[in-house]
């Protein structure tokens, strides 16, 4: 069964004349009110408040709680346990090159070992690490709500649906499925890479891969949460997960294993799924509703990457991919061409490919620990920042920050460099 570690910490109120300099008027990691019950109500519902606590005057400095100065005194959060996470501020950093728009506000700590995915919505994040567990994080309050245990290996990839409220969680063979609507924030079910199901109640012992499945790289849920694909070896498995039951496959004659997921909503009846595969190819995929059985591609985009690909992203239809090449394409799914190829455009390989919200902008990172911002139309180059010096990993945006996973077993979260610069679409960052 999955293992949960509840964090629990004090909460200590205190007011600031400072105001919302660094991260806007609007942003997502500030809020008019702010404690630990409220991390604790959004994830298991308890009714209880926690008992008041007294000012510390004698911490009025810049190690002060970032999100109390923003916010007009509101929380401060001491870390009780070695493994309970924080999101702290960034004081006193080396400033960025005038050439970037973006700069490191804060970093979330905890994880022991590398960070390898992270995505966000405005109020909650989620890490997952080689640690072996996924840390559910407030961005309002910058606290770790809980941590999912009970992995058998590294979680390699943790996605979340807003309409279901729930969290999935690779590990090995195994995607967990969690349950933020329960008070227990508990994981109901496991789905296997053979496409069987299981009740949550196997523990890690009985979690062990045997010669009948493969590693599970990647998934993704659809938009309304009631599919999800899940890629292992050459092959994509349907999930419909009002069963849970698996009721298809994509199975599109890729010559080695799938190595990453896109799927598109489309028009709002067929889904569109993109595979990225070790063999340096792309299909895509249009699945119905109903669909079950075995589906062969709609496409084949060509010309292939010269090497894996490492990181999709897909939206209305434009579909770019970022390779072990170093080279990111950019296509036109409604006529299944490549539109642009840009060779370099990162000195290693491209580990991750992001939207910002207003779909004008994409971010890159790379195995090198850089991360940079082009133009959607126009494909060029609109910043970049040396933002780890270790490997970034995993990449996301909500409406306020970009999030960055690293080896160097942190998140770091960015912003706008300043209001003045408009390199960035003011939408992006409200």
């Amino acid at each position: 069964m999955g293992h949960i570690q509840n964090v629990t910490r004090p909460v200590t109120a205190r007011s600031t004349s400072r105001s919302n300099r660094q991260l806007g008027p609007h942003s997502s990691l500030s809020s008019s009110s702010c404690s630990a019950q409220r991390s604790s109500n959004e994830v298991n519902g308890d009714p209880t408040p926690p008992p008041p606590t007294s000012p510390t005057p004698q911490r009025k400095g810049r190690e002060e709680n970032v999100f109390s100065r923003l916010t007009g005194g509101t929380v401060s959060t001491d870390v009780t346990r070695s493994n309970c996470g924080v999101i702290r501020p960034v004081f006193g950093t080396k400033p960025t090159a005038k050439s970037s728009p973006l700069a490191c506000v804060h970093v979330a700590e905890g994880h022991s070992r590398s960070v390898l995915c992270v995505t966000a919505t405005e109020s909650l994040m989620f890490s997952s690490s080689m640690d072996r567990t996924v840390k559910v994080w407030d961005l309002h309050c910058a606290t770790e709500i809980t941590t999912l245990g009970g992995h058998p290996n590294s979680v390699g990839v943790v996605r979340y649906c807003e309409t279901t409220r729930q969290i999935f969680t690779v590990s090995s063979t195994f995607v967990k499925i969690w349950d933020l609507r329960d008070n227990t924030t508990k994981c109901v079910t496991t789905l296997h890479s053979t496409g069987m199901p299981s009740e949550a109640s196997c523990g890690v012992g009985n979690q062990l891969m045997n010669s009948r499945e493969n590693r599970i790289n990647d998934i993704v849920v659809d938009g309304h949460g009631r599919r999800l694909f899940s890629a292992a070896g050459s092959l994509v498995r349907i999930w419909d997960l009002r069963s849970p039951n698996c009721v298809g496959k994509l199975s599109g004659g890729h010559q080695a294993a799938v190595t990453c997921l896109a799927v598109d909503d489309g028009d709002g009846s067929n889904s569109y799924v993109v595979t990225g595969s070790k063999d340096h190819y792309l299909k895509l995929f249009e699945v119905s509703p109903a669909a079950n059985g075995i589906l062969q591609p709609k496409f084949d985009l060509e010309p292939p990457h010269y090497d894996g690909i490492e990181a999709l992203a897909l939206s209305d239809k434009v579909l770019f991919s970022g390779s072990r090449d170093m080279c990111i394409k950019k296509w036109d799914l409604s006529k299944a061409e490549l539109k642009q190829s840009l060779n370099q455009a990162h000195k290693d390989w491209v580990t991750g490919l992001c939207f910002l919200p207003s779909r004008k902008g994409l971010l890159s990172c790379c195995r090198g620990g850089q991360l940079r911002i082009w133009s959607v139309d126009e494909y060029k180059l609109i910043g970049e920042v040396k933002a780890h010096d270790s490997p970034i990993n995993g990449l996301a945006a909500n409406g306020s920050c970009i999030f960055t996973a690293s080896s160097d077993t942190t998140v770091r979260i960015w912003r706008r460099r300043s209001a003045a610069d408009n390199l960035i679409d003011n939408t992006d960052f409200r």
